[in-house]
């Protein structure tokens, strides 16, 4: 059979070294298999190993929406699918030399319990410091049910006493990144630090957003990135202790069992594939 003959479209309104201007919305996306999902060093999977994803769409103008969700155990439960949906919108803006990013997060948990679900605005300015990139952020979720304090202690929980049904509470969350590229290696480190603050007992479904009141996270860790895989370790802990957190046990514990912590420190391994 005869080759066929080729042909070429010259687009004469643009020259050949001309740039293609960039998208005016673009579409991203990851899933991450991790050894614990730890929110704010809190297990939300029991101490066991999460799958998560979500995809972000952003426009050009700044403005973008978003998706994510992880398989939940344990503390992290409200039943129902077992799992955490977080639907996010924002907008990114430069400032001063650096992007100030501000939003909204509404955490869901689909087929759950009554009163989970919760707004958490947030804001966030991050920079470059010679080689590293830093960012400073808060998150403040306003008076709802979903984080009041419904049951004093663990053991009114578990007797399914309210000590006062109906409560509302709000939660104040504050926090630094910061990011390094190790010079001559595909190499990051990161290190993170943050602090709750917010009802000191059990929401109307036995959990908390800050469960002891008032505490600190952080975290230090690496990561390495091989075309769009991206592997990454970090040490995660908390300054919850035993003590603070006895008075929520049985809830605040690896299998709601009143025994082994799940604020405690970890190593915690994540791999993710961006697309």
């Amino acid at each position: 059979m005869a080759a066929q003959a080729q042909s070429t479209v010259v687009d004469e309104a643009r020259p050949a070294d001309e740039p293609t201007a960039p998208p005016v919305v673009t579409v991203s996306g990851s899933a991450t298999i991790a050894s614990d999902y730890r929110f704010r060093g809190v297990s939300q999977s029991d101490r066991h190993m999460a799958v998560q994803g979500g995809v972000t769409i952003a426009h050009d103008s700044g403005l973008y929406a978003g998706l994510w969700g992880s398989n939940l155990a344990g503390w992290g439960t409200f039943g129902g699918a077992n799992m955490e949906l977080d639907l996010i919108g924002g907008y990114r803006m430069p400032v001063a030399g650096g992007t100030l990013d501000v939003g909204l997060t509404w955490y869901m948990y689909p087929g759950g319990a009554d009163r989970t679900d919760f707004a958490e605005p947030y804001a966030k300015l991050s920079g470059t410091a010679g080689p590293a990139t830093l960012t400073a952020g808060v998150a403040y979720a306003p008076r709802q049910q979903a984080l009041g304090r419904w049951y004093r202690t663990g053991a009114d929980a578990v007797a399914g006493v309210y000590t006062a049904p109906g409560a509302k509470g709000d939660n104040l969350y504050i926090w630094g990144d910061g990011a390094l590229a190790i010079t001559g290696t595909p190499i990051t480190a990161r290190a993170h630090v943050g602090h709750s603050r917010g009802q000191n007992g059990l929401g109307p479904n036995a959990t908390a957003l800050s469960p002891t009141g008032r505490y600190w996270d952080w975290s230090l860790g690496a990561d390495t990135t091989w075309r769009n895989l991206t592997l990454g370790i970090s040490y995660v802990d908390t300054d919850i202790s035993d003590r603070d957190a006895a008075y929520l046990r049985p809830s605040f514990s690896k299998g709601q069992d009143g025994t082994g912590t799940i604020a405690g420190s970890t190593v915690l391994v994540a791999l993710t594939a961006a697309f």
